[in-house]
């Protein structure tokens, strides 16, 4: 049997498809179900790490002081904050701009009423594999991821407050 592709080729060609299948399961490694990757970040009020708040329903949140429906989103995540705060919910924004201070100056005029973090490297966005801001999970207290949600519209709010409040039992 003759082959009119050179072996070099196709060995170049088998690699490539393996490194887009490893790098197709690192990009779906956050289907619900799957563990949360950590958090390890410095924050507002001090470090920032998701192991803290295990046993509770986390809504974390990737923003952007550029992002629009970010600055939409705050009021949102402030009134789900207060809302069921008390029992057992709570949200981390993870700010991701390589500048700490557009950050700041955000959250002046928009302030947070929930944890805020900061992850200027982006590394946090890359093991969650955020591909548009905001984008935002819902982590049940045993650490595994039951909603990954991207954008924010008006018309989302409904949505994902029915998921937290049924998250949390129901009530």
């Amino acid at each position: 049997m003759k082959f009119d592709t050179p072996l070099p080729a196709i060995a170049r060609g088998l690699a490539g498809l393996a490194a887009g299948l490893a790098f197709a399961s690192a990009a779906h490694a956050l289907d619900v179900g799957a563990a949360a990757p950590e958090l390890n970040l410095p924050g507002a009020s001090g470090t920032v790490k998701l192991a803290d708040y295990k046993g509770k329903l986390v809504y974390v949140d990737f923003w952007a002081s550029w992002c629009k429906p970010c600055l939409q989103s705050f009021p949102w995540m402030n009134e789900m904050q207060e809302r069921y705060g008390a029992r057992g919910f709570q949200v981390i924004g993870v700010n991701v701009d390589a500048k700490t201070d557009d950050a700041r100056k955000f959250l002046s005029e928009t302030p947070a009423k929930f944890v805020v973090a900061f992850d200027a490297r982006g590394d946090a966005p890359k093991s969650y594999a955020i591909k548009g801001m905001p984008t935002s999970f819902l982590v049940g207290p045993d650490g595994k991821v039951l909603l990954q949600h991207a954008g924010f519209r008006e018309s989302d709010r409904e949505t994902l407050e029915a998921t937290i409040r049924q998250s949390l039992g129901g009530k």
